[in-house]
């Protein structure tokens, strides 16, 4: 086959292909055009998720009729003021923006320079559709309607509106994290779906991702070799079942980086399981002549000169923030109530009175020998105190279960029980967890072979939980099968859910937080897995929710009931992530540590 020349509709329609894949592509770059005017503030107005209308208006530096001309040719720009192409500080420089949206698709350009009259130029797919006088403030609007509507080839894997919409304003989220300097707005399909206003990086962080954010969030800023890291970081207690809240910017530019991505990972390896991600965005400033931007025709990954550097920047600024955080923890809300720790064999002492050790006998104080009177009397200041933790009396003999009998408590996580043949430590946790996955198997395997249905517990109030209303498009659209599970959900306006009913296994969850894992957990699915997976999926986030969390204090009946129920009950000995439930150690183990043998 011989060589030859492109057309030039041809060629436009290939750059089309590199710069917009989607209409949140044509979108990132009309909003970045925007703020490269020096705009102060920038609207967007969608129909159909983009597929049908994005416009953007701003109000930074117009462009005259001659430069709007120039504007819509390719390789034409004002963002490289000469040929140092590595020097670009700008979120573009390539030029091509404008003609390749234009070439698959209805575009309008309206520019009117302060002081002058406005002028409207369009584009049809390629071909001149007219220009004239236009009316609009000082500022800039591009029009891109009936995107790919010539291109079926492409039009065809575009994705249901609602998804193109999720993915717009994930665009929209990154631009404005990026330049908080600036007011934005978004308007969907005629209702305003997002609106901020010029503030700080932290506020405006918040603001877009979670305003808990604000109270369990850390502020980050720090120099290391010339380079510098700012941002927020939430704390390792305010976490996600999904990394879908990590935003990292490069000189202000956002970025899907996998160093970044690793480092951020790294600073928290050992404060986080591995099924949870913190929330994070991060800003590392680093010279121009250390970074490569020209690596990827949409610019969203870099290359540093010293990418050592960069990744000990983001792991030691995070660990010393995390570190000087100290015993911080996100407030969640305590469902069981706290109880006083007390001994089961004797009443709390009454006010006024010293407390004394759980099952401790006061009349054996008598049995000390005068002689250690120093000894006695740092004993008695010692039990001056409150108690600070709780045991079973020990009965003999020990009766014979697998998993012995509950003795006691420690750190109101651990259960410490008694067996034939040694020490059994459980967490209580991890342990309920697996109980409360199994339970919900059970119970929607009935439901589906016809002998019954999942129990659910009726709330008194039904809950309303906000939500990203893509979020909230996801578990509508899973609500039948949440609902297989015993978890009844229906939609309460844009962003919002109503919950109704919960799993009667779960007791009283933490419904927000269970919804915005759910909501999480549907997004990295998708529909590509089978129904009985994907409920699988979702039960065991719905079981974590449900367990019995660290820090509760439980009876010693409650504890018994536990191990009897953990003895019957399969994969018991690992819970839904894979942790062990429960450790034993032997008689011939403990005799090892104190010499015995």
């Amino acid at each position: 086959m011989s060589i030859r020349r492109l057309p030039s509709d041809l060629i436009n329609r290939i750059a089309a292909g590199e710069v917009v894949e989607r209409p949140a592509s044509a979108l990132k770059e009309l909003v970045e055009n925007a703020l490269d005017a020096d705009a102060k503030s920038v609207s967007i107005r969608l129909a159909a998720g983009g597929l049908d209308l994005v416009e953007v208006s701003d109000d930074g530096s117009a462009m005259e009729p001659s430069q709007m001309h120039l504007a819509l040719e390719r390789h034409a720009t004002s963002k490289l003021p000469d040929d140092q192409i590595e020097q670009v500080v700008s979120f573009g420089f390539r030029g091509e923006a404008l003609p390749s949206i234009a070439s698959v698709a209805r575009l309008t350009l309206e520019s009117r320079p302060r002081g002058a009259d406005g002028w409207r130029i369009a584009i049809d797919h390629g071909e001149a559709a007219g220009e004239g006088p236009a009316a609009l403030p000082p500022g800039t609007r591009v029009r891109v309607e009936g995107l790919f509507d010539k291109v079926p080839a492409r039009r065809k894997f575009l994705r249901s509106p609602r998804a193109e919409y999720a993915a717009c304003l994930d665009a929209v989220r990154r631009l404005a994290m990026a330049r908080p300097d600036v007011a934005f707005s978004l308007e969907h399909d005629g209702r305003r779906t997002l609106s901020v206003q010029p503030s700080d990086a932290p506020t405006r962080v918040a603001a877009l991702l979670d305003r808990e954010l604000e109270r369990h969030g850390l502020g980050i800023d720090c120099v290391r070799d010339g380079l510098r890291l700012t941002g927020v970081v939430s704390l390792p207690t305010f976490n996600r079942g999904m990394a879908d809240h990590q935003f990292l910017f490069v000189n202000n530019r956002p970025v899907k980086d996998r160093l970044l991505v690793g480092s951020l990972r790294a600073a928290y390896r050992d404060l986080l399981a591995r099924d949870r991600h913190p929330v994070a965005a991060l800003f590392v400033e680093v010279p121009a002549g250390d970074l490569d931007i020209n690596v990827h025709p949409a610019k969203t990954e870099v290359r540093f000169r010293d990418p050592a550097a960069v990744r000990g920047l983001i792991v030691g600024g995070l660990r010393a923030a995390l570190d000087q955080a100290g015993h911080r923890s996100a407030a969640r809300e305590q469902f069981a109530a706290p109880v006083a720790w007390t001994s089961e064999l004797s009443s709390p002492p009454h006010p006024g009175e010293s407390g004394s050790p759980v099952g401790h006998d006061p009349v054996s104080e008598n049995r000390w020998n005068p002689a250690f009177a120093g000894v006695t009397e740092a004993r008695l200041d010692y039990t001056d105190a409150q108690p600070s933790a709780r045991a079973e009396a020990a009965t003999a003999p020990v009766p014979a279960y697998p998993l012995g009998v509950a003795r006691g408590q420690v750190a109101a996580t651990y259960i410490v029980a008694e067996a034939e043949d040694g020490l059994v430590i459980v967490d209580q946790h991890a342990a309920h967890e697996r109980l409360v996955l199994e339970r919900m198997r059970r119970a929607s395997a009935l439901s589906e072979g016809g002998g019954g249905e999942v129990a659910r517990q009726t709330l008194l109030l039904p809950d309303v939980v906000e939500l990203d209303e893509p979020d909230c498009d996801r578990l509508e659209e899973a609500a039948e099968e949440l609902a297989a599970l015993g978890l009844e959900i229906e939609r309460f306006g844009p962003s919002a859910m109503l919950v109704r009913a919960t799993p009667a296994a779960l007791g009283k969850a933490d419904v927000p937080g269970l919804l915005n894992d759910l909501a999480a957990e549907l997004a990295e699915l998708g529909t590509a897995l089978a129904l009985r997976d994907r409920l699988d999926h979702v039960a065991a986030t719905m079981a974590c929710h449900g367990s019995v969390r660290a820090g509760r204090i439980l009876s010693v009946a409650e504890m018994n009931a536990l191990l009897r129920e953990m003895e019957v009950t399969p994969r018991s000995g690992q819970c839904n992530h894979g942790r062990p439930t429960w450790v034993k150690l032997a008689h011939a183990d403990i005799e090892k540590l104190f010499g015995r043998r």
